[in-house]
């Protein structure tokens, strides 16, 4: 029995050391409600979408971009492998461009709405939109030249 308790009080110890917590103490940003992660993407949900990305609602036939950098917008889902793979592809490159560039993420199955509205129908999908003219979208994981090839030809031009 003492065995037990003492691995309960060791967990427990570990669970709540600073080395865990970030440094100030408090939980790290998740990403959710349009604020940037750590990491450089933003997750919006669908008002956050309405009003940084399109707002669909108001103007369903014509495409307005709400943004002021181009963008791209990852349509993903937590239990997608292909997902999983170009997470962090899209984090290095949120880094990689700063404030040149915008990276959102909208989780399909949170937003189904919006994801509907914009006929996700496999994950990921990628929409790409520069500054000036008209967004474009892609299924699949394309890799990170391929990402590099379309945002600096297209996207930052």
């Amino acid at each position: 029995m003492k065995r037990i308790s003492a691995l309960v009080l060791i967990a427990g110890a570990l669970l709540l050391s600073p080395a865990l917590l970030p440094a100030d103490g408090k939980d790290g940003d998740s990403g959710k409600n349009g604020r940037k992660m750590e990491t450089g993407t933003v997750h919006l949900t669908k008002t956050e979408f309405l009003e940084k990305v399109y707002n669909y609602e108001a103007s369903p036939q014509v495409w307005k971009y709400e943004g002021t950098k181009p963008a791209i917008v990852d349509f993903y889902a937590t239990w997608c492998g292909p997902c999983k793979a170009l997470g962090p592809v899209l984090e290095e490159l949120a880094e990689e461009y700063g404030d040149k560039l915008v990276i959102y993420k909208v989780d399909v199955d949170k937003e189904r709405e919006l994801a509907g509205a914009f006929g996700i129908r496999s994950v990921p999908t990628l929409l790409f939109i520069p500054l000036g003219g008209d967004p474009s979208m892609s299924p699949g994981a394309p890799s990170k030249a391929q990402l590099k090839e379309v945002i600096e030809g297209h996207l930052l031009k």
